[in-house]
């Protein structure tokens, strides 16, 4: 029951719901796992939004990245290069010093204040440095894709009459994303892992509110031994991993559902390097 009590008190406190202050003494392992726990959210509202917004701006950089046109070509080929060539946790320092330098009292666009106080936060500032991040890489794993998509099957939707939106749509699209389609599991994966940097970027846990690793790293310090918290941590990423390729598992059977036998199940291959 007592076990009970501390879910309810603090299973949902990252989040500001629940005992506004964190447990100072005699700590239970029923306590750090809650916390941590709930922590996680955090950790999965950065990726899943992320991931969700990020996509939609790989595809345009990806088809930006291969047009022929330079003016629409050489920002994308930039903005991919800049982000996927200069490492995560110094764009969260250089986006949070910039977020700093906006004036407090807003910036007026078209005679409209607009807020930029939110923007020091983690929950916007951090979310948009992982959004322009794995906007980089999906990009240019969409790319590799749409320039191995087979010559017969562009061959095939000229000799249909398709062009422009629709032979895009019909044909290019969906041949693209199952190639990309195990390669962005593990950019999702990634991404997943790379949301416990937050903790360490400038932006602050606002009262108290951080990811799994904030309150990992608060019992650390408190009870001197981080070998109960951290692998805490580390099983739970395990378990949202398992989630995220069951995820991507379904998704890759769906876009291969015309091929009997063929789709495959998804396997994690770690990046020792990125």
């Amino acid at each position: 029951m007592e076990c009970l009590d501390t879910i309810a008190d603090y299973g949902l406190r990252s989040i500001g719901i629940g005992e506004r202050l964190l447990p100072r003494s005699d700590f239970t392992l029923c306590q750090q796992i809650t916390l941590i726990g709930s922590g996680l959210l955090w950790n999965i509202y950065f990726g899943v939004l992320a991931l969700a917004s990020g996509f939609f701006l790989a595809i345009a950089l990806a088809v930006g990245k291969a047009a022929k046109s330079p003016l629409i070509r050489k920002p994308c080929v930039w903005f991919i290069f800049v982000f996927r060539g200069s490492p995560l946790f110094i764009q969260f320092f250089l986006a949070y010093e910039a977020f700093v330098l906006l004036p407090k009292e807003g910036i007026e666009i078209f005679g409209i204040t607009t807020e930029t106080r939110w923007l020091t936060r983690a929950w916007a500032g951090a979310l948009m440095v992982l959004f322009l991040n794995t906007s980089a890489y999906t990009a240019e794993i969409f790319y590799g894709a749409l320039r191995s998509v087979p010559k017969g099957d562009l061959e095939a939707a000229d000799a249909y009459g398709l062009s422009g939106w629709t032979r895009f749509r019909k044909i290019v699209w969906p041949t693209m994303m199952r190639l990309a389609w195990p390669s962005y599991t593990n950019e999702a994966i990634f991404l997943f892992h790379a949301t416990t940097l937050v903790f360490f970027s400038s932006f602050p846990a606002w009262q108290q509110k951080g990811d799994a690793l904030y309150y990992a790293n608060y019992f650390a310090d408190k009870t001197f031994n981080p070998f109960v918290p951290y692998p805490i941590v580390a099983i739970y990423f395990i378990l949202l991993t398992l989630v995220v390729i069951g995820v991507f598992n379904l998704m890759n059977r769906y876009l291969n559902r015309h091929l009997p036998g063929q789709a495959k199940r998804i396997r994690y291959r770690p990046q020792v390097i990125r």
